[in-house]
């Protein structure tokens, strides 16, 4: 397959850039989420941080998580242009140049993994150029086109955010920090799937092995299953290991019991539509699952009964 580095994928510019392309290079819909996770890792740290460097680690994340995805469009601009779902991005619609898009990325991963370092420490900043590395050269561009576990692998590099934000707050890593951690490793396979399941044919034309592709919508059910369940035993962890309380132990145990129904109901009828539901409700369940170790830590102070398993 011609690498995307070298084969002639530079649509004339249509217009000039405007600032909104810029900001849909950042994946801002990805990003959200991502300094939602990160946020939850430093509030639920031990070590209390200061409002100020809480917001410049929560502006790092947000710059990283940005980098990263401008990094991925630039690299994968030949295949957008190939997918109905991505067609109309910046790069491939001819309105951001590749040689921007690449400076652009390459800018926000120096200013995040510096700003990060001088703000708050060196371990946060390097666990932060690692997930940038990760996902725009591990996954991007060596597993994305190589192997239908490419989102298995390459998902790791959604999962750093808490850690992220816990090291910010702490100069360390935790079991807790890595229990933070599995939740969205195990978390990100049903829920990409589910997305590949409703655009097979768009992954197909681009030539991209995505487990539809390769095995069949049969055998991606049974792993959206399986990963389903994997999540549903982990994300029950902190409240079993004491590092949640109640409240959260309750609504993980409703959550997994919906995600369980949804990836039910999609191994019986993988249709578009139900895939679709389950990618959507992916996306609620993981605010609200970190939602809930927030709220749960804050009614552990309010009652003082706070305690920390780090």
């Amino acid at each position: 397959m011609t690498s995307p580095v070298t084969a002639p994928c530079h649509p004339p510019l249509a217009a000039e850039s405007s600032l909104r392309d810029y900001f849909i290079l950042l994946k801002p819909g990805v990003m959200s989420l991502v300094v939602f996770t990160g946020l939850a890792g430093m509030l639920l740290a031990p070590v209390p941080l200061h409002p100020f460097l809480q917001a410049i680690a929560v502006l790092c994340i947000a710059l990283g998580s940005g980098a990263g995805a401008a990094l991925n469009m630039w690299y994968d601009r030949d295949i957008d242009a190939q997918m109905h779902r991505t067609a109309k991005r910046p790069i491939p619609a001819g309105r951001i140049a590749p040689d921007d898009a690449l400076a652009f990325g390459l800018f926000l991963s120096l200013l995040a993994v510096s700003l990060m370092g001088l703000a708050l420490n060196w371990i946060a900043a390097g666990l932060l150029a690692f997930a940038i590395f990760f996902y725009a050269v591990v996954y991007t561009m060596l597993l994305k086109r190589a192997t239908p576990q490419n989102i298995v692998i390459g998902g790791a590099a959604g999962a750093f955010p808490p850690v992220i934000g816990w090291a910010a707050a702490t100069g360390g890593i935790s079991m807790h920090a890595v229990l933070l951690f599995l939740v969205i490793f195990l978390w990100t396979p049903p829920h990409f799937w589910a997305l590949a399941l409703h655009r097979n044919e768009d992954y197909r034309r681009a030539h991209i092995p995505m487990l539809p592709v390769t095995h069949g919508i049969a055998a991606t059910t049974a792993q959206m299953l399986g990963y389903t369940c994997a999540l549903a035993a982990i994300s029950l962890l902190p409240a079993l290991l004491g590092m949640q309380g109640a409240l959260y132990a309750a609504g993980a145990l409703a959550l997994n019991a919906c995600f369980l129904w949804h990836a039910f109901t999609v191994r019986r009828n993988p249709s578009g539509s139900h895939a679709m539901r389950m990618f959507g409700f992916s996306i609620l369940y993981l605010f609200a699952l970190f939602g809930l170790m927030l709220a749960d830590r804050l009614l552990q102070y309010a009652t003082g009964m706070h305690g920390v398993a780090a």
